[in-house]
């Protein structure tokens, strides 16, 4: 019987031992969606794999189907984003969030997801290269990785109307729950209120307008910041364990 093999660009969101040798590594590949694999003696020195499986490696792969996991054939770099992330504490820990995020919104395997692998791409090379526009705060290519993730899944926050009634409003408050900005009519307990240039500032993280996060103030990061992680913990259903150790600047 023919041994079903494929090709495709991945990233690897984490990996786990297996037996003595081996590694079970999960991926978000471009075109066949997260991919569980094992890597054979990839822990052994003599590995001709390498560093190459870590977390934050983008790699161009050979994979063997099987029947509960397939097996890494063949992985060669393309960018190693965790040998720059690895000094740089903030950038590590908001890498860290982003591919936990990942892990958690793409859930079925083999589901395609593109959007998601070039997303998440493009996040990881902003935090290494900066974006377009110049380099921006760890955390706010973070947060607007979340919401752009989000977004994707079907969460994107509701930020030109009331998400409760659907009728325009002016900046009042935040819920995550109602699914975004609401006016005072329609506000839930707990709805945190949300200044005018906050709410500028999360559209342009959202829509990927970088000119627009140019030069915010730390208080206002640090405001948009705290309901971005809201709204991201209260829609995956269980709140990201590497967000707690992001550096909020």
């Amino acid at each position: 019987m023919a041994v079903a093999t494929y090709s495709d660009q991945g990233i690897v969101l984490r990996t786990h031992k297996l037996g003595e040798a081996d590694r079970i590594i999960t991926l978000l590949t471009r075109d066949h969606g997260k991919v569980r694999a094992v890597a054979k003696g990839v822990r052994r020195t003599s590995s001709r794999f390498g560093a190459r499986l870590e977390p934050f490696s983008q790699l161009d792969l050979l994979l063997v189907s099987g029947r509960n996991l397939d097996i890494v054939s063949q992985a060669v770099s393309r960018r190693l984003f965790g040998q720059h992330l690895i000094n740089n504490y903030s950038s590590f820990t908001a890498a860290e969030a982003m591919v936990e995020t990942a892990d958690r919104l793409v859930a079925q395997e083999h589901e395609p997801s593109r959007r998601h692998y070039l997303l998440l791409v493009g996040a990881l090379n902003a935090l290494v290269a900066g974006t377009a526009d110049g380099p921006r705060p760890p955390t706010v290519i973070l947060d607007s990785y979340l919401l752009r993730a989000l977004a994707v899944s079907g969460y994107a926050p509701v930020l030109d109307s009331c998400a409760a009634c659907g009728r325009a409003t002016e900046p009042g408050f935040f819920s995550p729950q109602a699914g975004g900005l609401v006016c005072a009519h329609c506000r839930p307990p707990g709805a945190a209120a949300v200044g005018p240039v906050t709410l500028v500032y999360l559209t342009a993280l959202l829509t990927g307008r970088w000119p627009d996060t140019r030069d915010i103030h730390p208080t206002v990061r640090r405001e948009a910041s705290t309901l971005v992680a809201a709204f991201a913990n209260w829609h995956l259903e269980q709140r990201l364990r590497s967000l707690s150790h992001v550096v909020r600047d």
